[in-house]
């Protein structure tokens, strides 16, 4: 089964995490925390800022490793390491996705997740936003 490694962003702000709609794809219009793939030689934080100024146009703190999701899609299986970030200015714009939320922990479940990114959601409970 091919392997794909990615990284995510768990963006908090006064409370609440940013999430992200799929503009395209299989999964289009599914909700996902923001990220991307690894490339070679990169540590999973410098591919976290790469991406994240790729699609939002915005620099991130990365604070520190909330879990790693190993997940089993039907065509691949994924790797996922999600960082807790902060964001250094307010300035995002969506580049690449069709639309994107702040969300507060009881709004999690509002949105209709990728399945890997479910997985993040119980963890965030035990995390002030």
């Amino acid at each position: 089964m091919k392997r794909i490694e990615v990284v995510a962003a768990i963006i908090r702000k006064e409370g609440k995490v940013f999430a992200t709609q799929r503009g395209y794809g299989e999964w289009k219009d599914w909700w996902e925390f923001p990220g991307g793939k690894m490339e070679p030689g990169e540590t999973p934080e410098e591919a976290l800022r790469r991406e994240i100024l790729e699609e939002l146009s915005t620099e991130i703190n990365v604070d520190e490793l909330l879990c790693t999701v190993e997940y089993d899609y039907p065509a691949f299986h994924l790797t996922m390491h999600c960082y807790l970030c902060s964001l250094t200015t307010d300035d995002l714009h969506l580049n690449e996705h069709e639309a994107a939320r702040w969300l507060a922990k009881d709004e999690l479940n509002s949105v209709q997740w990728l399945p890997a990114d479910r997985e993040v959601l119980c963890l965030l409970n035990g995390y002030r936003l």
